[in-house]
């Protein structure tokens, strides 16, 4: 059982930035995939950023390349969200989610632990 703890969300101007930091409660690196999903109002959860265990890639889903970076922590149960240059469709719960390492990486939604989420407000 790995239980998540998301924090650092807020509200921001677009244009601006905000780390979300979220902290396992044993150690993830290596053994574990690393994601983060959102859920906007009215809409389903989808997938944002996840960073492998067995391999140190990443993926993003196209909405936040080049903008969003995910990276682990020098601790080996945290990991960050940097997001950058933010826009108002960004608005959404973020949720921190982890499995055990898969071989390949995949933009899903399907994890196997979730933490309560951190709310992300990008005002205009």
């Amino acid at each position: 059982q790995v239980q998540l703890v998301e924090s650092g969300g807020g509200s921001v101007q677009a244009g601006g930035s905000l780390r979300l930091s979220c902290a396992a409660s044993r150690r993830t690196s290596s053994a574990y995939d690393m994601a983060w999903l959102r859920q906007a109002p009215g809409k389903e959860r989808e997938f944002v950023s996840v960073i492998g265990g067995k391999l140190p890639r990443t993926l993003y889903a196209d909405s936040v390349k080049g903008r969003f970076t995910v990276s682990r922590g020098n601790a080996e149960n945290t990991v960050y969200l940097q997001m950058n240059n933010l826009k108002v469709e960004d608005t959404a719960v973020y949720f921190c989610a982890s499995s055990p390492a898969r071989w390949s990486l995949i933009p899903t939604t399907s994890y196997n632990y979730c933490g309560q989420g951190t709310q992300v407000t990008v005002f205009s």
